[in-house]
């Protein structure tokens, strides 16, 4: 069903747990199958340079939230914010198409994180 790539991801996740002092937390979750996924990331002159995820779902969406912190760390948060969800199912090497919808959030929760991060920023300035 999944390939060695998803397999991998699914049995060793990269990243996994949370940011205690997050610069930014994004959550993202999909009614249709219960999937739930959060990002915490730390950022450090405007580069990723920590990432976390929680994700509550099937294999695929703790693939697809693993790989997802791979594909962002070390990146530019202008950089991050282009990772797309199907960029993170192609990166896994695919999906079986009836578990594509559980890599559809990864992305979605990221760019909540960088908005929670920018919105934080933003209200820091305004003080």
């Amino acid at each position: 069903m999944y390939n060695e790539k998803v397999l991998d991801h699914l049995s060793n996740p990269r990243n996994a747990g949370e940011i205690p002092d997050a610069d930014g937390i994004g959550h993202a979750g999909n009614p249709v199958d219960g999937d739930s996924i959060t990002i915490y990331i730390k950022v450090k002159e405007g580069i990723i340079d920590d990432i976390k995820f929680k994700t509550f779902g099937c294999g695929a969406a703790i693939a697809a939230s693993s790989m997802l912190t791979v594909l962002a760390k070390g990146k530019a948060i202008e950089e991050a914010l282009k990772i797309t969800n199907e960029q993170v199912a192609e990166a896994l090497g695919g999906l079986p198409p009836h578990k594509i919808n559980c890599s559809n959030i990864a992305a979605d929760a990221l760019h909540a994180a960088i908005a929670d991060y920018r919105s934080k920023i933003k209200f820091t300035f305004l003080r």
